[in-house]
Parts: C-alpha cells; structure tokens; sequence
C-alpha cells in the first residue's frame, strides 16, 4: 500500500484553488468541481461538495469543514513564514522549534483546515 494524497472537499474549489496554488506555489489543474495539485510527495485535490454528491448521492450529509491537518517539508520555514505573512494567511502557530529538532508554522487555508510547513532541522 502507498499513500498517494488527499482529495479535500469543499463548497468553493475556486478559492481553495487559488489559495494552494499560492501557498505551495505550485499551478493546479482542473476546473471549479476538480483540481489537483501536484508536489514532490503527494497528490492534493479539492473535490466540490456538489460534485461529491452527484457521484455518491448522501455522501455529504453531515460532512464538516476544516478537519485536516496537512504537512509539507520546506527548506525553510522562517522564509515561508515571511512569504506566507505577506499573503495575510491566518497564522495559527507562529514559527517553533520543537525538543526533537522540528521547526514549523501552521497556518489556516479558506475552509479552515491547519497546514504545517515544517523544516527537520537535524539533517
């Protein structure tokens, strides 16, 4: 088994389309019910909440908003700080060092879930 990404749903793909495409800097592909966005690890999609339905009706009853956390390697993440600072992203913990040599920074994207640009210090 190998993990390949995760598919986000969400009620406005444009906006989280545009968000990711500036946080990760990386261009999506897709319309406003997909896209998919590729980075050196893994796949990210965002899936309409409308497309979902239509492919497994009731799918989305009851679904929330803003459950993930999702982490990307950076080479650093003070830089991503600043970068992301100028883009008024929420910030949710500024830039830490943590005892087993991990600094980060976790921010909010438009729908609420946490990313964390994390740096391993000990290499």
């Amino acid at each position: 088994m190998r993990f390949n990404g995760i598919c986000l749903v969400s009620r406005d793909v444009r906006r989280l389309r545009e968000f990711y495409e500036s946080a990760l800097q990386v261009e999506a592909e897709g319309n406003d019910v997909h896209v998919k966005l590729e980075t050196a690890g893994a796949v990210l999609s965002v899936f309409s909440e409308s497309g979902m339905e239509g492919m497994a009706p009731g799918s989305m009853k009851d679904y929330g908003h803003g459950g993930f956390t999702i982490e990307f390697e950076v080479e650093n993440v003070d830089d991503e700080y600043r970068r992301l600072k100028s883009m008024d992203v929420p910030i949710v913990k500024m830039p830490t060092t943590q005892p087993w040599g991990r600094r980060s920074v976790w921010f909010r994207d438009p729908d609420g879930n946490i990313l964390n640009f994390y740096q391993d210090l000990s290499r």
